[in-house]
C-alpha cells in the first residue's frame, strides 16, 4: 500500500485509482490517435456490434455512463477521424445510430489490445485478470456502481451512522471523496 493509503477514504482511494486509469489509457491510446473517453466509446461500440446491435448515442451514453451531451461531442470527432458513422435511425427521426467504420474496427481492435495489456500488467498485483481477487475486486466495482445516485429512500447509507469523519493528515487536504 502506498504512503498515506492505509487512512485515506474508500472514495478518496477510488478517485486515486479512476484517475491513474484515466492517465494510463489516455497515454496507452496516445499513439492510435485516441482519448480515454474516446476509447470508451470505440471498444463498447464495438462490442455492441459484434453483438447485432446498432446503438443510438443515447443508448450508447447510458451504457458507457457518459453524459449523452458528451457522447454527443465525441461520436463527432470519431465521425471527424473517419472511425463511426452517425445516421439518423428510421425509426425515430430524433435518434442518431452509430457504427464503427472499417478503419474504426481496425484501430478499435489495436486498442482493445493495448488496454488488455495495460489491464493485465496493472491488475498482476490482484493475480491479474484471470485472478481470483480480481474477480471478486471486479464484482465488489459492480455492486458499488449499481448503488442509485438518488438519494430518496432508504438505503445503507441513511440506516447507519454518516456523521463526517475527520480529514485524514497528508492527502492533499484529507479529500473526503
Amino acid at each position: 500500500m502506498s504512503k498515506g493509503s492505509e487512512r485515506a477514504t474508500p472514495g478518496f482511494l477510488v478517485w486515486r485509482l479512476s484517475t491513474k486509469w484515466r492517465v494510463a489509457v489516455d497515454r496507452a491510446m496516445a499513439p492510435l490517435g485516441l482519448t480515454h473517453a474516446q476509447y470508451s466509446l470505440v471498444s463498447s461500440l464495438y462490442g455492441m456490434q459484434r453483438d447485432g446491435e446498432r446503438p443510438s448515442q443515447r443508448r450508447l451514453a447510458d451504457h458507457t455512463g457518459l453524459e449523452p451531451l458528451y457522447v454527443s461531442k465525441l461520436a463527432r470527432a470519431l465521425e471527424s477521424a473517419g472511425l463511426i458513422e452517425r445516421t439518423r435511425d428510421p425509426r425515430d427521426p430524433r435518434a442518431v445510430q452509430l457504427a464503427l467504420t472499417e478503419r474504426g474496427e481496425e484501430v478499435t481492435r489495436q486498442a482493445i489490445t493495448v488496454v488488455q495489456g495495460l489491464l493485465e500488467r496493472l491488475l498482476e498485483p490482484l493475480g491479474g485478470l484471470d485472478g481470483e481477487r480480481t474477480r471478486a475486486f471486479g464484482e465488489d466495482l459492480a455492486v458499488l456502481l449499481d448503488v442509485p445516485l438518488d438519494p430518496a429512500g432508504p438505503g445503507p447509507a441513511t440506516e447507519r451512522n454518516t456523521s463526517p469523519r475527520p480529514p485524514v493528515e497528508g492527502l492533499e487536504g484529507g479529500h473526503q471523496q
